[in-house]
Formats: structure tokens, sequence, C-alpha cells
């Protein structure tokens, strides 16, 4: 039995099968490109949130076969002795180019791009698409519970409920980046700088004799983090009566109040008077109890008097969309002098024709408002020239078009590894968090319904279009 994980054989099997294949067919020095996308906005939104390079740029750098690694995959039956010598030196040596952390994406474009012999390529395969499509799933709903509080802060508070360790730390890392104002996961904390928060649980009332007295214990521990749990017993009988009793005994006035259970609107109008007819209109609501974007949206709109929220299974899990559904495509191939060949891949269900092609990925804005107005894909060997009316459609409705003339035009695929050597500076956690939020308020706001949004342009250059639709008639 292995005594420690090495998350290079986190891989899908047939990725060592075709990579021994590749080797025994004199195809692992093969130069080919795979693009990173996915195909479909969670919950029927408007964007996703690319996360998780960092943990890629961690494993790529670590990428590598030990001895135990080598004599299980020998115990197999199935792989050459060549093909397990050559892992012992196993490394990636390619290239990778990726969008910043924290960039809107849009379905059907590249989020990341690698550039590598066949086996390095197809190998880091599973471990780059359970990164990033977990981490940008919970950014994306983190973001949309995050707007539909309405500048109110956010706490994650998830962890008891994600699906393993990884799942509750990473999760928490992807929900701060996407403006999640802190998280109950304490190492996200000491591992990110995510804020760790929490006071007490309904137990801690529980364990003293009386609610008044659980109440005043926790004020004189914590006089400047005051926040008590009022609904172990009643709310409005007990709950908040005893929690303005504590405050006012010790003079406490920064101080909260979380509701947990009950009809939290109702709860929270009534807290709030209570609140402010003894005097404490500074001590602040907020709420938890199983809450999203929706039930967060329709207490706001019911009137309710809340400061934060504390949302939990539904934001960790994405419970209402739970997979992103990223996928790794081959795209282009190149031989030894240089030359690139496209390739697709083609199929009776058009969502999973993909598009050929070493590719460049261009965002567009508008000059005057910095908006973003659409997204251009084009061959590598393409520019995009701003200086020049552009015309933007939509490749599914071809019929949709509109032309861009004043407009800027910048990259979003960022060099990574070039000859696997890093040569990215990995930003820290909290000004990917700042970039994020800027890079949001750059779109729409059309873009940001949660139901039936704008749909944003990504389009194909015209080289680009023609190479699509010439393999495609080549398959009638």
């Amino acid at each position: 039995m292995k005594q420690h994980l090495n998350h290079t054989m986190l891989c899908d099997f047939y990725e060592l099968t075709m990579a021994n294949g590749y080797f025994q067919s004199g195809m692992a020095d093969q130069i080919c490109y795979f693009d990173l996308f996915y195909r479909t906005v969670p919950d029927g939104g408007g964007f996703a949130i690319a996360v998780g390079l960092e943990q890629v740029i961690d494993y790529i750098q670590a990428l590598s076969f030990d001895d135990e690694d080598i004599d299980f995959l020998r115990g197999k039956g199935c792989f050459s002795e060549d093909f397990l010598r050559y892992l012992h030196s196993f490394r990636f040596t390619g290239d990778i180019w990726a969008v910043p952390e924290g960039t809107p994406v849009f379905p059907r474009e590249p989020i990341l791009t690698v550039r590598a012999r066949a086996i390095e390529a197809q190998f880091i395969e599973t471990f780059l698409l359970l990164t990033l499509n977990h981490q940008s799933l919970i950014a994306t709903k983190a973001n949309r519970i995050v707007r539909a509080a309405k500048g109110r802060p956010v706490m994650e508070f998830g962890s008891r409920r994600a699906q393993g360790a990884d799942a509750a730390l990473l999760g928490a890392r992807a929900a701060y980046i996407a403006g999640c104002a802190g998280t109950a996961c304490t190492q996200a904390d000491e591992l990110y700088g995510a804020p760790a928060m929490g006071t007490m649980a309904h137990s801690w009332v529980q364990m003293f004799p009386d609610e008044l007295t659980a109440f005043r214990t926790y004020c004189k521990l914590y006089p400047h983090n005051a926040t008590l749990l009022v609904d172990t017993y009643n709310v409005l009988k007990s709950g908040v009566p005893n929690a303005i009793q504590a405050f006012k005994e010790l003079g406490i006035t920064d101080c909260a109040i979380r509701l947990d259970s009950g009809d939290l609107a109702y709860l929270s109008r009534k807290a709030r008077k209570m609140l402010d007819d003894a005097g404490l209109p500074g001590c602040k609501i907020t709420v938890s109890n199983s809450l999203d974007e929706y039930i967060i949206r329709d207490l706001l709109l019911q009137g309710a008097h809340l400061d934060s929220f504390g949302v939990g299974e539904r934001l960790i899990t994405s419970q209402s969309a739970p997979v992103f559904g990223g996928v790794y495509k081959l795209v282009a191939v190149e031989d030894a002098a240089g030359n690139v060949t496209p390739k697709i891949k083609i199929s009776e269900n058009p969502a999973k024709i993909t598009t050929p092609h070493f590719k460049k990925v261009y965002r567009l804005f508008d000059r005057d408002s910095g908006k973003a107005l659409a997204d251009l894909l084009t061959v590598h060997d393409e520019t995009v020239d701003d200086l020049h009316p552009l015309e933007i459609f939509d490749p599914e409705d071809t019929w949709k078009r509109k032309t861009l003339t004043h407009f800027t035009a910048q990259e979003l695929l960022k060099p990574i590894f070039l000859g696997g050597k890093l040569v990215y500076e990995k930003p820290s956690v909290q000004d990917i968090r700042a970039y994020c939020a800027h890079q949001i308020d750059l779109q729409w706001d059309e873009v940001k319904r949660f139901e039936n949004p704008h749909k944003y342009y990504v389009d194909l250059s015209q080289k680009l279009w023609d190479i699509k639709h010439h393999f495609l008639k080549e398959q009638h």
C-alpha cells in the first residue's frame, strides 16, 4: 500500500494505456494541441468564472513517477518495460496558455491550451479537468450568490457538506475569489488568506443552564465578535430578548444576532424592530439555513432586514448544477518542421463538434464604457485590428450580426509554461479576488441576469470559420 499521495497517478487509466501505445507506436514525441473548454453555463447563467490555475501549476511542477508508481504499473501486466523506464524520467516539457484565474469565460472558448508531446499532453488531462471543473463550478455559483446579496457580505459555510477535504478547502478558495467575504474553513485562511469566520453553534447554547447564561458568557469572552445564535429555543420570545439583555449588561454595541431557521423574512423584521427599540440600531442580523441566490433574492424582495448571509451546502456543492462539464479535446498536431495541422471532432450532436486549430482568444471591449462586447476566437497566427470595423455574429445563429467600430481587443490566454518552465508569476488569492471583481464589473448587467441572460457573442474569425466548415463539408 502506497504511503504517500502522488497526484501524478491521479489520472484515468486510459491516459496510461494511450501513453504506452503512443510510446510503442513511435508517436511519443508527436507534438499536439489540446483545448480545455466547457459547453454550458451552470444554472443557465450568462457566464462562468475560471478558477484553479494555481493548483494546475503546482501539479505540473511536481509531475513525476516514483519507484512505487512504476512498480504498481508493472504489476498491471499491460505496459512495456521500455515505457516504464521512460516514465522514470518523465517530466512536462511543453507549453501551456490559460486565462488568469477569476476571468469570466463563456462556452466553447479555450480556458486553457496545451502544446506538448503526445504522452505529456494526453496524460495531464484528468487532473486539469478535475481541478478547473471543480473550482470554476464553485466560483461561478458563489458569485451568483454574492450578486444576489447586493453588497451584503456572504460567508461560505459549507465544509461539512463538501464532498471531501479537498472539495472543502479548494471550494472555500474558489468562493473567496468569486466574492465571498470569508469562510468557515480555518485551513483556507491559513493557506490562502480567505478570512475564517464563525462564532457559535446551537450546542454552545445548550451546554449552559439557560440561554441568557450562554449569551453572557460568550459576550464576556468575545466582546468584539459577539454574534449570538438566537433560534435554539424561541427566536422572538427568548432568543432576541436574551441577546439584547446580554449586550446591554456588558455595554456591547458592535454585535450581531444570527437566525438559522424559521421564516427568515418575518423573523428578521420583528428582530430588527426589537433591537432598534432596545437602543441597538447597530446590531446586525445575519442569516443561514440552506440559502442560495434565489432564496436570498426573495428574502430581500420581501423586505427582510438582513446584513449578511452564511451559505453552506448549496454553495460548496453547487447543488442546483453540480457538474461544470469542462472537456479536453485535441485540436491540432504539429510536424517536425513546425507546420500545424488542425484536427476536429465531429458528432451527430452539434454541441459536441469541436473548433479545430491552435487558437487565440480575444476579448473585445467598448472604448467608451469599458464593457465587454464579445469574444473572438482566431487562428494562432492572426491578430485583431481594432482600428477597423469588425463584424461579429453568433456561430449558432449566424443571422444575428452586429458590427463593432469603437473597441479595444485584449488576448485572454496568457503563457503559463513554455518549454516546461514556469513563466507566469502566480498572483496572491487576494489579487485574484480583486481582478475577478473588476472583470465581472466589465460585464453588462444583462449578461449577469440569473434567468434568460443576454447571450454573449463568442465568434470565430473568418479564417477559423472557413477551416471548421471545410472539415464539416468533407463529411458530407
